[in-house]
């Protein structure tokens, strides 16, 4: 096992050198977006490089103790030895589970800013009304860590309530965070609207997609359709008196995105093609997934945006993720944006599946 875990422990030593050259280069200094690439890259690797370290350094003194054991005559050394021996075995195995924690193929899109779309689904104007809490609870997710949030698009109603909204949260590392936050999610309560006190049962469905720059992923223009128009209010009464709602439609895939929320046109066709960017280069993920083999589907991120994933139940003051098994009792907490301990919980069981099934390097 330690040979295998140390092979690539020079390579990782002299890519992190390298990178550390490249990042006092005057040209990287001058670029800001290969800066913040590199300064990724940088924390990973030199995470990645500890965690060789203290292992090698571990078997290194292991090795040490196992000489003296066997070959030493002073027995009060060679007790000494054997008590080092059963701390080093034990300091050896976590830096073990580190490393192969570290060596797991990370998503490069992990360190990325994230695109949320949160759209109503089963359940009519309580659906919408849920689909607002959960983007007010993603705000307040988003406000705790310090992340910037810029609405892209929203489609609301008299009540409250969102049809649709888009809105980018921007981080660091702020993909990794809400990736697993893709699927269907489910309420169990009394709504607004219900008059009898009966619990209802609605639904919203959530997609979360990393933001593209538009040098990874090139659009032929004469794929897209641009259509302009007069935004609309919650009850489709006209809300501008000039056309700077833009509806941009891809073609070949006939993925349709539209921004309304700013006056200007020009602004409202930056955000649509942020969102169509991002939605196209999700579409060419989902397609290469497909090609893979299962081994690399994680019982966590399937992928499958039509699975019910999490459950909040209102009278029980409970949320339920149906993926791992775990229930919090700390609903209005959660709504708030404290939702860090079933992130990390989501996190823990995709490594420890990942690890189960080998995709390790």
């Amino acid at each position: 096992m330690g040979a295998d875990l140390l092979k690539s422990y020079q390579e990782v030593r002299d890519r992190y050198e390298a990178l550390c050259q490249r990042m006092a280069d005057p040209k990287v200094l001058s670029d800001p977006q290969e800066m913040k690439r590199a300064g990724r890259e940088h924390a990973r690797l030199g995470a990645l490089l500890t965690s060789m370290d203290a292992y090698h350094k571990a078997l290194q003194v292991y090795s040490e103790a196992k000489q003296i054991v066997a070959h030493s005559s002073d027995a009060e050394l060679v007790a000494l030895a054997k008590a080092e021996m059963e701390c080093l075995e034990a300091a050896e195995a976590r830096a073990r589970d580190d490393l192969k924690r570290l060596l797991i193929p990370r998503d490069p899109n992990d360190g990325k800013n994230a695109i949320i779309e949160i759209r109503a689904g089963t359940g009519g104007e309580e659906a919408t009304l849920f689909a607002a809490d959960l983007f007010r609870m993603y705000a307040k997710f988003a406000e705790r860590k310090g992340y910037r949030l810029e609405i892209l698009g929203t489609s609301g109603n008299n009540l409250g309530g969102m049809k649709e909204i888009t809105f980018l949260v921007d981080g660091h590392g702020v993909h990794g965070m809400l990736r697993f936050e893709g699927g269907v999610h489910r309420v169990q309560r009394v709504p607004a609207t219900e008059a009898s006190g009966r619990i209802h049962t609605s639904a919203a469905s959530v997609a979360v997609f990393p933001e593209v720059e538009e040098v990874e992923f090139k659009i032929n223009q004469d794929d897209l359709r641009i259509d302009v128009y007069r935004s609309s209010g919650p009850g489709g009464q006209s809300v501008n008196t000039t056309d700077s709602a833009v509806r941009i439609t891809h073609i070949p895939t006939g993925i349709v995105v539209q921004c309304q929320d700013e006056r200007s046109q020009l602004k409202n066709k930056a955000k649509a093609m942020k969102v169509l960017l991002a939605k196209l280069k999700d579409a060419e993920r989902c397609e290469r997934d497909k090609k893979r083999s299962d081994k690399r589907r994680s019982m966590v991120s399937t992928g499958d945006r039509s699975a019910k994933i999490r459950t909040y139940n209102f009278p029980q003051g409970r949320v339920t993720d149906h993926r791992i098994g775990v229930t919090l009792y700390n609903l209005p907490v959660f709504m708030e944006g404290e939702m860090d301990e079933l992130i990390e919980a989501l996190k823990v069981a995709d490594t420890e599946e990942k690890l189960r099934v080998g995709l390790v390097e």
